[in-house]
């Protein structure tokens, strides 16, 4: 390890200390929603989308090639990015009930534990204890600040799932009092464009401010940092509602790429990066903050699309969002640490979100102790530029199972298991009853190999097995 490294771990090992004698880095998490791997320039040089800010946090710090998001929707990659804990042992239900319990450590209430000041903004979609008749002069309980982060801005879901409204610690900004119509656009399917579904709507709210407003809230966390009398750590935890449906790009950057709305409006969610950074640099932040920047699944980019617009969102891989192949659930991910972390470059190994929890305990001076990290591996050795495997198995929720050992990946089912068609196959008699690929002779999952490696099946359908069967951890 480094030596500041060291220092950290020298400084933290003897027990918990005051928030002024802590010395760890800031945090910052930026996490796109529904952003391919394809589409920012540093991982796919064929990229039609300008996307400047992000390609400059990969130059300046680390890009991993194998990163994975632990459900290829929102809610079990969310759940998995805050909790270190796989979503396969989980039932989700959103819309009455909290996903994450009280006594849950996330990476908001460890960071805090360790003296951060913490704070999130943008999209939550993880749940709030309430039932069908809440009242909305109660307070929400079950989020963000039930679960670790002392301050929240943001909104309950997706940008196109009513009812839409802000959100400021417990309570709605303006409760949905109003309806709005549904929306879609001509030329594009009707879960792409301009869409979002009709229901209730707070009096004021826009769709299309809802980014700049993200930005704008998340710069001023930053700078309220900059002017505490008490410099501790923080960190911070942005959730963009985008390049997620529905595509609404403001101002300068409508028809700022070659592809109408999407690519627009990824350009425009990598503009907020930048202001972001720039916000940290401004606050004398650059260069004591770890960043990492990511996507919570893949896009909604059908191969009609990549023929159209001449642009793969999911860069090299197959697949979509919800899909079980990798365009599904592997992501774009960089970590830049100035000082740290070698400028310009890159590992391959496979990581997966649920590895943030050990990480920050780590770069925070005191590893989670045995037992306690979940699914959580530490990633400090890949960013201080070891290159052996951190994982042996990584297992994932989908709308199915899948699990990875090495080069060796499967899939418990026929079909995408998602968006892409075929959803699902029925297995022929004497014919494969799921999906086994060698990703690194065929990373593009087009030879399925089931019947050829049984016992490689046996092994891996045996290791997926036993994780569904364990007690959530």
């Amino acid at each position: 390890m480094n030596r500041v490294l060291v220092v950290c771990l020298v400084a933290f090992g003897a027990g918990p200390l005051s928030h002024a004698q802590s010395k760890g880095p800031n945090i910052v998490v930026m996490l796109a929603d529904d952003m391919g791997y394809g589409d920012p320039g540093c991982f796919n040089g064929k990229s039609r989308i300008k996307t400047p800010h992000i390609d400059r946090l990969a130059a300046e710090g680390m890009r991993f090639t194998d990163a994975h998001a632990p459900g290829a929707y929102c809610i079990p990659s969310r759940y998995g990015l805050l909790t270190g804990r796989y979503p396969l042992r989980n039932r989700f239900n959103v819309a009455r009930q909290a996903a994450i319990g009280e006594d849950q450590v996330t990476l908001a209430s460890l960071l805090r534990s360790r003296g951060y000041r913490t704070g999130m903004v943008g999209k939550w979609h993880l749940g709030f204890d309430r039932g069908p008749d809440f009242d909305w002069s109660e307070p929400m309980k079950g989020g963000p600040l039930d679960v670790g982060f002392d301050e929240y801005f943001g909104i309950p879901a997706s940008l196109d799932i009513p009812p839409y409204y802000y959100i400021r610690g417990r309570r709605p900004v303006a409760p949905p009092t109003e309806t709005i119509a549904a929306r879609n656009t001509r030329g594009w399917t009707d879960i792409q464009g301009e869409f979002w579904r009709a229901g209730r709507i707070a009096k004021g709210f826009v769709h299309s401010e809802v980014l700049p407003v993200f930005e704008r809230e998340a710069v001023a966390f930053i700078q309220r940092r900059a002017r505490d009398e008490v410099r501790r750590p923080f960190f911070l935890y942005v959730a963009f509602a985008s390049p997620h449906t529905p595509w609404l790009p403001t101002g300068e950057f409508k028809d700022k790429s070659p592809i109408p709305l999407y690519g627009d409006f990824v350009t425009e969610t990598d503009a907020a990066v930048g202001n972001i950074l720039k916000a940290l640099k401004e606050g004398g932040f650059d260069d004591d903050t770890l960043v990492i920047f990511t996507s919570d699944n893949g896009p909604v980019w059908y191969p009609a699309d990549v023929q159209k617009y001449g642009h793969r969102s999911v860069g090299p891989f197959r697949g979509m969002k919800s899909d079980c192949w990798e365009g599904g659930h592997r992501m774009p991910f960089v970590a830049r640490w100035k000082g740290r972390v070698s400028v310009g470059a890159r590992c391959d190994q496979t990581v997966c979100f649920t590895d943030l929890l050990a990480t920050f305990a780590e770069v925070t001076g005191r590893p989670l102790e045995s037992g306690k990290a979940g699914d959580s591996v530490s990633m400090v050795p890949l960013l201080t530029g070891g290159s052996d495997p951190i994982r042996d198995v990584t297992v994932l929720r989908l709308r199915a199972s899948v699990v990875r050992q090495g080069k060796w990946k499967l899939i418990d089912h026929l079909g995408s298991g998602g968006f892409s068609k075929p959803r699902r196959v029925r297995p022929r008699n004497g014919g494969p009853k799921g999906q086994l690929y060698d990703l690194e002779a065929d990373p593009g999952e087009t030879t399925n190999l089931w019947l050829e490696e049984p016992e490689v099946v046996a092994r891996l359908t045996a290791i997926l097995d036993a994780h569904k069967a364990a007690r959530p951890r």
